[in-house]
């Protein structure tokens, strides 16, 4: 079965989503109209479209940073609800996001070591784990080998690191509470090429190794064709076209899809 077959029980759905925002003077804007959409595992599914268009509002509407206006968002059956990061139900805490800009995700007053700790600490005492420094260390060091960083990188700042490497503890960390499912919203922009090639496919290589489920929201066309299963491409907060990255791409029903592709001069897409 090929990963754009998968029929495993969806980690992720989201119904009629809909997310407004009160402007003043001007009424309500409506980012997201009416989305639907399922994330099941060891799939990534990327959303595309131009700026603008609504993807990174109904991102952290998917992880309850945003409150939606109609619909629903359910994470392994049960809804999302927005709440502040801290008060997170421990339902919610396997559904992880990682943030364009690495810089803006980390504390730069706190050590890399501090930060992870943090997070391992916060996740271990929602899943009800008992906490122990060994525990603690054995599963830093676990996923600092799996995004491909030398441990000795936790003694500095993040001003010390290259944005590569910021990007890779924000996954790092994402990791560290056991995620079923991650929300990357543009995670390989503020980067530059190679460090993007490489985040890219570490992706990949996590959804594959690990059978999360993963949502990419990005405007680089290119990026999604190479790592993503199914595509969803998306105009003035609606999903205008979605089905297998592939067929997506060299078969596209939309005219505004056509469009995309058509300021792309090559687009190859990903082999099963």
């Amino acid at each position: 079965m090929t990963r754009t077959e998968n029929e495993a029980a969806a980690l992720l759905e989201v119904s009629e989503a809909v997310v407004s925002y009160r402007v003043k003077g001007r009424g309500r804007f409506v980012a997201v109209q009416g989305v639907d959409l399922e994330v099941r595992p060891g799939e990534i599914v990327g959303i595309v479209g131009e700026s603008g268009c609504g993807k990174s509002s109904l991102a952290r509407a998917l992880v309850g940073i945003n409150r939606l206006s109609g619909g629903s968002i359910r994470f392994l059956g049960r809804e999302v609800t927005p709440l502040p990061i801290r008060r997170r139900p421990a339902h919610l805490v396997p559904l992880q996001m990682v943030f364009q800009d690495p810089y803006a995700s980390l504390n730069p007053r706190r050590r890399i070591a501090q930060q992870l700790e943090e997070v391992w600490n916060s996740s271990a005492r929602a899943r009800g784990e008992r906490r122990s420094d060994a525990s603690r260390d054995a599963a830093i060091a676990e996923v600092l080998d799996r995004v491909g960083l030398d441990p000795s990188l936790c003694s500095r700042y993040p001003h010390a690191l290259s944005g590569g490497q910021r990007q890779r503890i924000a996954i790092a960390k994402a990791l560290l509470a056991d995620p079923k499912v991650i929300v990357a919203d543009e995670p390989i922009s503020a980067l530059d090429a190679s460090s993007q090639k490489y985040v890219g496919e570490l992706l990949r290589r996590l959804v594959d190794e690990l059978q999360i489920g993963m949502v990419i929201i990005s405007h680089d066309l290119a990026v999604v064709a190479t790592i993503a299963d199914r595509t969803a491409v998306m105009r003035a907060g609606r999903f205008v076209e979605q089905g297998p990255t592939e067929r997506v791409w060299t078969a596209p029903e939309d005219p505004y899809t056509l469009e995309l592709l058509s300021a792309v001069p090559e687009l190859v897409g990903r082999e099963n």
